[in-house]
């Protein structure tokens, strides 16, 4: 298994990048290959001030890059050659697994539906995060960014993509999952997300157990939270400041550590024809360790084969 990491994205580049494939380097002892793909001297010289062997890693070079402030489609057309692009396109010839960034999101949302295509069947894809609750353990949040004003139908399906995640790669059993919303009542919300509540009620893929509003997402009462990805964005940024505030306030606490969304990595983008996973541009080298695990298990799991089997299951049943 080979997995591809961009060590031109983030806010932290070369270094956490770097970092974070010796870390899972170390863990891996083997049993997959990492791929670092970006300039060839940034990195060796990242490996050489860490002490390690300059050819510890297979490299693919290249000197090009998209900054986190370009437009996403015209970066993607325009710089053929950056480390995004690249990446992707070897995951579509088939030469790596999977691909992981810390950039440009956008672009690597663009350059994800444009090089590997949507599976057949997806409407739009998704950007998913996992959701540290109160218990110690995690929910999956999508979409939070890939779609803005998002219809119903496209809320029903995030729902299948969260709840096939959540099954096959982390082995979820049959995930819960719920609409975010102002009230538990079905006729709470935009018409939007009333017809969302419909249609997933009614959805035999998936194990609905109905609206939720935001109070709970930390308590973990749902396997997956299905939202817009306007309001999941600024669910995601309200999450990460509040574990900022509570660890400058309770430094060194086993407990506020729950929250730190490094623990849990990325998510795939699901929806698309290929393992391609974004991560926060504020990503340190744990966060990048963990994004190389998602990926593993990804790639192990059949994920893209699972979700191709199950909306094809699911249209045969509900045929036009």
């Amino acid at each position: 298994m080979r997995i591809g990491l961009d060590i031109m994205g983030g806010d932290f580049f070369p270094q956490e990048p770097v970092l974070g494939a010796l870390k899972a380097y170390e863990a891996l002892a083997g049993k997959a290959d990492i791929v670092l793909v970006g300039d060839e001297s940034m990195i060796r010289k990242e490996l050489n001030s860490n002490g390690k062997p300059t050819n510890l890693f297979e490299i693919a070079h290249t000197e090009e890059y998209i900054a986190m402030d370009e437009n996403p489609t015209r970066a993607i057309a325009g710089k053929p050659a950056s480390s995004i692009n690249l990446g992707l396109q070897l995951v579509k010839s088939g030469k790596m697994d999977a691909f992981i960034s810390a950039g440009n999101t956008g672009a690597m949302l663009v350059g994800s539906i444009l090089g590997l295509g949507n599976i057949e069947g997806v409407i739009r894809p998704a950007i998913g995060t996992l959701f540290p609750n109160e218990s110690g353990k995690f929910s999956l949040l999508i979409d939070v960014g890939a779609n803005i004003d998002s219809k119903p139908e496209m809320l029903n399906q995030f729902g299948v993509l969260g709840s096939i995640y959540m099954r096959e790669v982390l082995k979820f059993g049959n995930p819960k999952v719920a609409l975010l919303n102002i009230g538990e009542e079905k006729s709470k919300g935009p018409a939007s997300i009333q017809a969302a509540w419909e249609k997933m009620n009614t959805n035999p893929s998936i194990n609905f157990c109905g609206n939720i509003e935001g109070r709970y997402l930390y308590k973990g009462d749902a396997d997956v939270y299905v939202c817009d990805g306007f309001v999941g964005n600024l669910l995601l940024k309200f999450g990460e400041s509040f574990y900022d505030i509570m660890k400058s306030r309770v430094p060194n606490d086993p407990y506020v550590e729950v929250f730190n969304f490094e623990n849990y990595g990325g998510v795939p983008i699901l929806g698309v024809n290929g393992i391609s996973i974004i991560g926060h541009g504020i990503s340190t080298a744990k966060a990048f360790e963990n994004m190389i695990s998602r990926a593993i298990e990804s790639v192990r799991s059949g994920l893209i084969d699972n979700i191709r089997t199950s909306l094809a299951a699911e249209h045969a049943g509900n045929p036009g």
